[in-house]
């Protein structure tokens, strides 16, 4: 299949920026703060383990968040947050590597960098503890995209949509996984795809549930399905980000 068959115009046009983008940077080698452990810590604290996305702007979305990043992201971590994404895609979602590099520098939680990354330069444009790959864009070179993150030191979330991806993933080693409830051939978002995948999902995998978490009933519902962690963008960066967090890390 032809990584971009079906998609929704908005995301063919971010898929189609990735393939131009040009890498920047030597090859990095990272000391990762480890994404599990993180999530363990504040499960054990009582906090439902969130990742809290730091995201200028987004195509799903209205608008347009100008608020320095590394004071969000401080201000995410005081609302409980157990780590951060953080955007570096910058015609859609106005992210950059400098942004991440200087969130990166001002907290001690893992982050995650949030990007649509479909060759091995690529990744070396920033340190992060945790890259995302997106299973459905990388196809076939799903697995040796995992092999050089990790060869670099980064964790690698691997981002699925069903379980004919699901199986990819966990065929190419991914410990990581992430459902993304958001279809990107419609934007439709349906928190029962992360039900119908959870239970596929081998044992010994961390589980996120992506997209779509907006409330305290919503961040239980997922947790229910077997989310060890939620990772949330949009219903963190409308309003006051630190109450927004604990919000749902209280749920």
């Amino acid at each position: 299949m032809n990584e971009s068959d079906g998609l929704a115009p908005a995301v063919q046009s971010i898929l189609d920026a990735a393939r131009e983008r040009a890498p920047d940077g030597e090859r990095v080698s990272v000391s990762p703060r480890s994404l599990p452990d993180a999530l363990a810590a504040a499960e054990a604290d009582g906090r439902v383990p969130t990742i809290a996305e730091v995201k200028p702007t987004s195509p799903t979305t209205d608008g347009e968040r100008e608020d320095d990043p590394v004071a969000l992201a401080e201000q995410m971590v005081a609302g409980g947050a157990a780590a951060l994404s953080v955007l570096t895609e910058p015609e859609h979602f106005g992210g950059s590597p400098e942004n991440l590099r200087a969130i990166r520098d001002a907290v001690d939680v893992p982050v995650l960098r949030k990007d649509f990354l479909l060759r091995e330069a690529q990744l070396d444009a920033v340190e992060a503890d945790v890259v995302l790959l997106i299973a459905r864009f990388l196809g076939d070179d799903l697995e040796p995209m995992l092999d050089a993150a990790r060869e670099r030191g980064f964790q690698a979330l691997v981002e699925v949509h069903d379980r004919a991806e699901l199986a990819k993933a966990v065929e190419a080693g991914a410990d990581i996984v992430g459902v993304n409830n958001r279809d990107l051939a419609k934007l439709e978002v349906d928190l029962s795809t992360f039900e119908a995948v959870a239970p596929h999902v081998p044992a010994d995998v961390t589980l996120l549930a992506e997209s779509g978490v907006s409330t305290p009933a919503d961040a239980r519902r997922m947790r229910e399905a077997g989310a060890d962690g939620l990772l949330v963008g949009s219903a963190i960066m409308d309003g006051d980000v630190t109450e927004n967090t604990r919000t749902l890390v209280n749920a």
